[in-house]
C-alpha cells in the first residue's frame, strides 16, 4: 500500500474501539490459557515492558512494518521474532517512553522522528511473566535502520500488505514450557514464522487497520 494513502487513512484509527482479546485469541497458542492458569499467582507481580508497531515509508512509498529477530540465547523468547521493545526501566517516566527508548536502542529510529497514533491493547506472556503494552506508530521518513548488536539478529522489514494477506497465516509446531508439541497459529512473514505474543499484537493491529483502510 502506498504510504500516502496510509497516512491520509490512518487518523481513523484514534476512533476505532480495540478488539482486544477477539482479535488476539486468533493467534493465541492452546495451551495459553492453561499457562495463564498456572501463573496466577505471579501474574500479580508481572513485570512491565512496552513495544512499538512502527510504520514507515520504504523508498518506492511503500508501507513497511519494522520487526526484529532476536539472538539466539538462554531464554524464552530466544532467535524468536518480535517488535522493537523491552523491559520498563528506571528512567523511564511511562509505558511510551520505555517503547520509544528500546526502539531507538534496538533498531536505531529516534522518537523524534516516531509519531505514536495509538496505545494498544495488553499481552500477558506467561512464559516469561511480562505484561506487553503495544504501541502503534509511524516514521514519516524512510528510518536508516542500526541494529542493536547484542541482542538483535536482524532487522525485518515487512510490508504491510503481506500482513494484511490472510495466506500468509500459518502453524508451526512447537515445545511448550511443560514438554509437550503443540501446533499453533502464526504468521510467515519475509520467510520468518511469527508465533505468541508478537503474533497475538499483530492479530490486533491487522484487524485495527483492516477497518481503518477500509479493507
Amino acid at each position: 500500500m502506498n504510504f500516502n494513502e496510509f497516512i491520509i487513512a490512518l487518523p481513523k484509527i484514534k476512533n476505532i474501539p480495540l478488539p482486544a482479546e477477539a482479535s488476539q485469541f486468533k493467534m493465541a497458542p492452546p495451551y495459553r490459557d492453561k499457562l495463564i492458569k498456572q501463573q496466577k499467582d505471579n501474574i500479580k507481580n508481572a513485570r512491565q515492558s512496552a513495544v512499538m508497531a512502527l510504520f514507515y515509508p520504504d523508498i518506492k512509498q511503500l508501507t513497511k512494518l519494522v520487526l526484529i529477530l532476536r539472538k539466539t540465547y538462554k531464554g524464552v523468547h530466544s532467535a524468536q521474532v518480535g517488535f522493537p521493545g523491552g523491559k520498563v526501566e528506571h528512567e523511564d517516566q511511562n509505558l511510551l517512553q520505555t517503547a520509544l527508548r528500546e526502539t531507538h536502542e534496538e533498531v536505531g529510529v529516534s522518537p523524534n522522528v516516531i509519531e505514536v497514533y495509538k496505545e494498544l491493547s495488553q499481552v500477558y506472556i506467561p512464559p516469561s511473566n511480562f505484561i506487553v503494552q503495544p504501541y502503534l506508530g509511524i516514521a514519516k521518513q524512510t528510518p536508516k535502520f542500526i541494529k542493536q548488536e547484542t541482542e538483535v539478529e536482524d532487522v525485518l522489514e515487512v510490508y504491510l500488505a503481506d500482513l494484511l494477506d490472510d495466506s500468509n497465516l500459518t502453524n508451526k509446531v512447537v515445545k511448550t514450557s511443560y514438554g509437550v508439541e503443540v501446533e499453533v497459529p502464526a504468521y510467515l512473514l519475509n520467510n520468518h514464522l511469527v508465533w505468541g505474543a508478537t503474533a497475538m499484537m499483530l492479530a490486533e493491529v491487522k484487524d485495527l487497520l483492516k477497518q481503518t483502510l477500509k479493507l
